[in-house]
């Protein structure tokens, strides 16, 4: 009631602007969009103006057309350089240029209160207490999560792909600004390889938090929320700064891409659009790896060239890989696989191998091992045709398997 006499005391005025804090919880009220919309030729003939101010919302279509929508960005480091500085001269502390960087993604509310908190906390500015802060912001939006980063030890073989990180880490290095960085990876391959893993320690080995997006999380019921949502999400990704950002199983988002007009009302499409246009324009400081099973879910335009800096195969383990896959899952779980099964276990996945361990620690090895039937028996003509698929369109991650007596020279040497 209070809201349409408000909007109705606009329509009594003459050159006068009304400021309507949080509106965006109302605009589903039928009676306030009417009112808006009786009340928008008698604003315009006497010169007034409604304001409103809040989160970002879809606008009903009634009322759309008659408003712009002004975004504002999130402060930048000259900006959170000068509330460090602030902050800095009332107690007395010195200045930190790696907690200014940290804080890149926060409002300006929240960089205070982070600055305060590290001030309060370590008497000082403290990157590592801001980047918690930025942790908690990403989880109140719902949008995304952040995942810990797994040490690349823990990372059985792909010896080529752990090779190419280690070369493209030195674009992000300070004195290197003019080699081109790479922004985003695709990894294909069967379940249990080793991908989703392989984001993981991307985000290691770079030193860069890892954010895990589901983009089909982000659809929702009213129409063109799922495309704001993720337009909220890139955003929050561009303002975070450095960050490996990870999609998983990605075929499964947008398989539906082709279809969508008749399924979802173009919704699936319009994300779809979106996120391709982020992924090619965006000028942040962040590396995008995406996951695939089923390569053939992914539309056309996803594969282009020049939409992925380098997409890699990832195969099953090769002997010399499942021999480390091995002494790693020993390691982690006290099992007792010898060393010498590597051979025996050919055309298991890492994820395979791992539950070999875990079983046999209440089964025993032998009976563990015949109850554990590998994808590449029950899935043979599907990583067949993937494998040839890949053989001559993606990088491969995994280093070429070792002949009989190159292995038999490096068992003699060791």
């Amino acid at each position: 009631m209070y809201k349409r006499q408000a909007l109705r005391w606009l329509s009594a005025k003459n050159d006068t602007v009304l400021l309507v804090q949080n509106f965006h919880h109302f605009m589903g009220a039928v009676e306030i969009i009417q009112e808006i919309q009786n009340s928008l030729p008698v604003w315009k003939a006497s010169g007034c103006c409604l304001v409103l101010i809040g989160a970002p919302v879809q606008l009903p279509q009634e009322i759309a057309t008659f408003f712009t929508m002004l975004d504002f960005q999130l402060p930048t480091l000259d900006d959170l350089r000068v509330i460090q500085q602030e902050l800095a001269e009332t107690v007395g502390v010195d200045l930190d240029g790696t907690a200014v960087e940290a804080a890149l993604g926060l409002t300006e509310f929240e960089a205070e209160t982070a600055f305060a908190l590290s001030l309060v906390t370590k008497k000082a500015f403290c990157a590592e207490i801001i980047t918690e802060q930025k942790k908690q912001m990403i989880k109140r939006t719902g949008l995304m999560e952040f995942w810990p980063p797994v040490p690349v030890d823990q990372v059985g073989g792909l010896d080529l792909f752990k090779q190419y990180l280690n070369n493209r880490k030195k674009a992000f290095e300070p004195g290197n600004e003019h080699l081109p960085k790479p922004k985003a990876l695709l990894l294909v391959g069967i379940p249990g390889t080793g991908k989703s893993l392989s984001c993981k320690a991307a985000a290691s080995v770079l030193g860069w938090p890892l954010i895990r997006l589901d983009i089909s999380s982000l659809k929702g019921s009213l129409v063109g929320e799922s495309e704001q949502r993720i337009r909220q999400a890139t955003t929050t990704i561009d303002a975070f700064g450095k960050a490996v950002v990870w999609l998983d199983e990605i075929e499964k988002t947008f398989s539906g891409v082709k279809s969508s007009g008749r399924t979802d009302g173009g919704t699936t499409s319009a994300m779809f659009g979106h996120f391709l246009t982020w992924l090619q324009e965006t000028r942040s400081p962040v590396l995008v790896m995406a996951t695939a099973n089923n390569i053939q879910e992914l539309p056309p335009e996803f594969l282009r060239a020049g939409r992925f800096d380098a997409m890699f195969f990832v195969d099953v383990p090769t002997i010399e890989e499942r021999g480390q896959i091995i002494d790693i899952m020993n390691k982690r779980y006290s099992s007792e696989i010898p060393t010498e099964y590597g051979e025996k276990l050919k055309g298991w996945t890492g994820a395979e191998i791992e539950q070999l361990a875990k079983d046999s620690l209440f089964d025993g090895l032998k009976e563990a091992l015949e109850n554990i039937v590998p994808l590449s028996k029950t899935m043979k003509e599907e990583i067949s045709a993937l494998q040839e698929w890949a053989r001559t369109r993606a990088r491969k991650a995994n280093a070429p398997e070792a002949d009989q007596t190159t292995r038999t020279i490096r068992r003699v040497m060791q």
